[in-house]
């Protein structure tokens, strides 16, 4: 076993790169067998120290994210009995739409996987490098409610307009109030081409604008995240109906029929 100096451990941990002391003597022992040359040996221990770090970051940029469970697009259910753009879901995890600021709507009824492939996409975007987060739309509401009571309303709007990719679940479960529809608004126009938002939802997009207080605010809201998104509708029966005992998951429910879009809208 080969001993690590203390005066290298003291350098290494001042230069913060600690982690290496624990490979080290690995390391060496490989390049001995190898033959490898002292440079290639450098090499290896700072790629070693560059995995080290990208395992950690993406770790933090998973825990920020908030996700409720790992779900990521290799544990998604292709052999399901729902209906919709394979091949544009297939395109959106290349992030191409992350790059250029765009949005991605996921619509279509109850359990059919709308939040599991918002998440698959915030997985992919943390594992590329971009910093995500995941709200359902009445926790998002609710905590900016909370911020005017202790006024840390500044920093909560920080904290949604700052990342690259945020994921807004469940939008339209309840009709909005007049606070709340400012709220969602301004996250809408703040975030417009300056960065990605995903929202899921049960319901058409046509159906929105009679959720907000304010038809006007609702529709400029609506135009703006429209125009910019990409639209997936998603047919077919629950998953969780799916999972009853003795349920034939062999013959799908009558499916709802969204409008569909085929692309942004220009």
């Amino acid at each position: 076993m080969i001993e690590i100096p203390p005066s290298l451990k003291t350098v290494l941990k001042r230069l913060k790169l600690s982690g290496i002391v624990a490979t080290l003597p690995d390391r060496v022992a490989y390049a001995r067998k190898q033959k490898l040359g002292e440079l290639d040996l450098i090499e290896l221990m700072l790629q070693d120290e560059i995995d080290r770090r990208d395992h950690t970051n993406l770790s933090i940029r998973l825990a920020k994210a908030g996700f409720d469970e790992e779900q990521t697009l290799e544990g998604f259910d292709w052999d399901a009995p729902i209906t919709f753009d394979r091949d544009r879901v297939r395109d959106l995890f290349s992030l191409g739409f992350v790059e250029r600021h765009q949005d991605v709507v996921f619509l279509g009824p109850v359990g059919v996987g709308k939040t599991f492939l918002a998440c698959a996409l915030g997985h992919s975007a943390c594992r590329a490098g971009h910093e995500v987060r995941f709200l359902r739309a009445d926790h998002l509401l609710q905590r900016l409610h909370q911020s005017r009571a202790d006024h840390s309303t500044e920093k909560v709007l920080r904290g949604l307009l700052a990342p690259d990719v945020l994921i807004i679940d469940d939008f339209g479960l309840r009709r909005l109030d007049t606070r709340q529809s400012s709220d969602l608004y301004e996250i809408i126009l703040e975030r417009h081409r300056r960065a990605s938002t995903i929202v899921t939802s049960n319901r058409t997009i046509d159906e929105w604008i009679p959720l907000f207080d304010d038809p006007i605010l609702a529709q400029s809201a609506i135009d703006r995240l429209a125009h910019n998104a990409y639209q997936v509708v998603i047919e077919g029966d629950s998953y969780r109906k799916r999972q009853r005992p003795g349920q034939d998951d062999t013959v799908p429910a009558p499916p709802r029929k969204p409008r569909r879009r085929r692309g942004p809208l220009n």
